[in-house]
């Protein structure tokens, strides 16, 4: 009987994930276009003929459709849909491993935020302060409300603390990296809005779990960008988006994060 409303619950969870992936893909598409994210409504881009709310439906409306606009039988990319189902998948992992409503809801911003800014930066080279600065305000009040929740007043007070430390640093970090690359390859070696998604990592996950993101996201981003170079898929010259690199960092982090740290710190210094 658990088994079965535990099913339940992560069907609804992951329907809720699909409805907020679907949200995603109108901020992913609108925002880097300057485009306002209520008006107009969904709707084709080549006829422009609204959708229906039945053909809105998270990845139902799209396989009832068949990958096609009902009206001009245009072909809607197959992304759409991922984004989707990716989200949902997302909220349901952090459904299994944390708590509702806190931490819980708070994580499903985040991974949110991450997955939209990603994507963005993949589609653009850019990371919009207004997503990288909201998500970083967002993180801090997240601190807040579990602080006091877990411990009142000085609960909020540390956990804050703690939030604002992991902004400053990982900025911080991000920065010298950005330095010492630039100065290596002549060039500059990250953009601005790495160290701005870096900054809103540490004030979700704070400072520990922000360098754990940020190293992660450096080791998968090299291996990611030497593979690509060697199979030629990119040249030395072309840019490469890292912010998605750094999103897979936090993603990783903040699921298994705390078990990673513990064991590299049982490995390397037993007797702490």
């Amino acid at each position: 009987m658990e088994l079965l409303i535990s099913g339940i619950l992560s069907l609804l969870v992951f329907a809720i994930g699909a409805c907020i992936g679907s949200f995603l893909n109108v901020v992913i598409y609108r925002i880097p276009a300057g485009v306002s994210l209520l008006y107009p409504p969904s709707r084709c881009p080549r006829c422009l003929h609204r959708l229906k709310p039945y053909d809105n439906v998270p990845i139902l409306g799209w396989l009832w459709l068949k990958g096609k606009c009902r009206h001009c039988r245009t072909k809607i990319s197959p992304r759409y849909p991922a984004i989707e189902a990716v989200t949902g998948i997302l909220f349901v992992l952090v459904f299994w491993v944390f708590s509702l409503p806190l931490p819980g809801l708070g994580y499903w911003a985040f991974v949110s935020w991450l997955l939209a800014l990603s994507l963005i930066d993949w589609d653009t080279l850019t990371l919009p302060n207004s997503l990288t600065q909201s998500g970083l305000i967002a993180g801090l009040i997240f601190q807040l409300i579990v602080g006091w929740a877990n411990a009142g007043v000085s609960g909020a007070a540390n956990s804050l603390m703690m939030g604002i430390i992991g902004a400053v640093v990982a900025i911080w970090i991000f920065d010298i990296v950005t330095l010492l690359g630039s100065i290596a390859f002549g060039k500059t070696a990250m953009g601005g809005g790495d160290a701005k998604l870096a900054a809103m990592m540490g004030a979700w996950l704070g400072w520990k779990l922000a360098l754990l993101a940020g190293f992660l996201a450096c080791a998968i981003g090299a291996f990611a960008g030497g593979g690509a170079l060697a199979l030629g898929l990119i040249d030395r010259r072309q840019p490469m988006p890292f912010g998605p690199f750094l999103a897979i960092g936090a993603g990783i982090s903040l699921f298994f994060g705390d078990a990673m740290i513990a064991g590299y710190l049982r490995l390397f210094f037993p007797t702490l």
